[in-house]
């Protein structure tokens, strides 16, 4: 996929995240428990991509399914979940902006953290660490911010 392509279909991503945040905060609401939405959400990804998979793949494709399975391959749907999970406590709690400028902060030093642990041989560069500098200032006006 050409860059300027994948940038928008990342720039939708975003747009896309905020809005299921907010009908998932709408939905937790009307339910007496997170796992409602929570739930609802993985089970329509589930249902989802079971029917994409049996498109593209029929009954092979469920047989690679069960044949990839490994306890490892199970943990970023868990991981997933709690990302999930802890953006609708934020949206909740703090609000969309503050929610999103934390989860993006935290995403770009621990990403930035991976790239610095796999590069050969390791470097600190100033411009990405002033861009998180930034970002983490960034974040920290709108966590704190004055009403």
């Amino acid at each position: 996929m050409m860059p300027a392509l994948t940038s928008l279909l990342l720039v939708v991503a975003g747009a896309a995240l905020i809005a299921q945040n907010l009908i998932m905060a709408g939905t937790s609401t009307r339910a007496s428990t997170l796992l409602i939405p929570l739930l609802l959400n993985s089970a329509v990804g589930l249902t989802l991509l079971s029917l994409l998979l049996l498109w593209q793949g029929g009954a092979a494709g469920l047989r690679e399914l069960v044949a990839t399975m490994r306890p490892v391959t199970l943990v970023p749907g868990l991981l997933g979940t709690f990302f999930v999970f802890a953006s609708l406590m934020g949206y909740r709690t703090l609000g969309a902006a503050p929610t999103i400028a934390l989860l993006v902060a935290s995403q770009l030093v621990a990403g930035l953290a991976v790239d610095l642990y796999r590069a050969d041989p390791p470097r600190l560069a100033l411009t990405p660490m002033l861009g998180v500098a930034l970002l983490i200032l960034g974040a920290c006006l709108i966590l704190f911010r004055k009403a």
